[in-house]
């Protein structure tokens, strides 16, 4: 009941008379004054003078005024979340994802998604480049890797591994790398967008970046693994990408030894749109069909 009549309270201080704070409520006049004056006997402080013409504030109701109307908006902020999270997903959802992983992976499921979240607009783009998800307007994103610190919010939809590779071909006319500073003798097929790149490998206990050098540079990471299978080079790629090319023999694993952090698939949002039931549903739908094995 107090937080009902702290409404009223408000309502009487910013009409400036029960009169006024009634009819904004719907409320009777004397029920209004008579939820004051149970207010103020509750709090032992009197908080509005009355005069047959208007209401005026004490001292002590202008700090209790203050603070409630603070309190007051905490309350129906977070009576929206709440309602937001029990809404049904609507709306159109705006998703960016990695070229690869969005082929492989998203598109063979995005249609069981809009079947069970029939009022759900989705627009994907896939692209490889790091996108800003808030200056661009996209809802959500999909990242592979060790992300940055930024102030999005991230949520893990399953482990991969990086593995670095090479067709039988390459290697039988080159050699095997024994260590990843070979590497610098090597033909590298570089995937991304900087003008140096390195490549990440567990050496002596400790994650470090090995500089490559190549004359084939992609933004894509099936064109990379494609090139590497026709004897291009050695590639370091996501495992979901390339898995399929070394069970088949196409691609072999090299510096294994050096086997590379594991990093993550996660799904990405402004904290502006945590509230989003839309949002919420498709990670949640990611992490339900993908787990931990889905990109292995």
């Amino acid at each position: 009941m107090q937080l009902e009549d702290m409404r009223i309270f408000v309502a009487a201080v910013e009409a400036a008379s029960f009169t006024g704070a009634a009819a904004r409520l719907g409320l009777s006049k004397q029920f209004v004054s008579k939820r004051v004056m149970a207010l103020e006997e509750q709090l032992g402080a009197r908080l509005l003078v009355r005069t047959t013409r208007r209401l005026s504030v004490t001292p002590v109701g202008r700090d209790y005024f203050e603070r409630v109307v603070q309190i007051l908006a905490d309350v129906a902020d977070a009576e929206r979340i709440v309602a937001s999270q029990n809404a049904k997903p609507r709306g159109a959802l705006r998703v960016t994802a990695p070229m690869s992983f969005g082929t492989m992976h998203l598109g063979p499921v995005i249609p069981e998604f809009m079947h069970r979240y029939d009022e759900v607009t989705l627009d994907i783009d896939l692209n490889d480049r790091t996108v800003d998800l808030v200056g661009e307007g996209y809802d959500m994103g999909v990242r592979i890797g060790v992300l940055s610190d930024s102030s999005l919010i991230a949520r893990r939809i399953a482990p991969f591994d990086m593995v670095a590779c090479a067709s039988p071909t390459y290697l039988a006319q080159y050699g095997s790398p024994e260590t990843p500073a070979d590497l610098a003798h090597h033909q590298c097929l570089l995937y991304g967008h900087g003008k140096s790149v390195e490549w990440p490998f567990a050496i002596h206990g400790r994650a470090r970046g090995v500089p490559v050098t190549g004359r084939v540079r992609v933004n894509n990471g099936e064109i990379a693994r494609d090139a590497a299978v026709a004897g291009l080079g050695v590639t370091m790629l996501p495992t979901f990408i390339v898995s399929a090319a070394l069970a088949s023999g196409q691609l072999i694993k090299v510096l294994e030894p050096y086997e590379p952090p594991k990093g993550g698939v996660f799904a990405v949002y402004p904290q502006h749109r945590q509230s989003s039931a839309a949002v919420r549903a498709f990670v949640d739908f990611l992490v339900e069909r993908f787990g931990e094995e889905a990109t292995r």
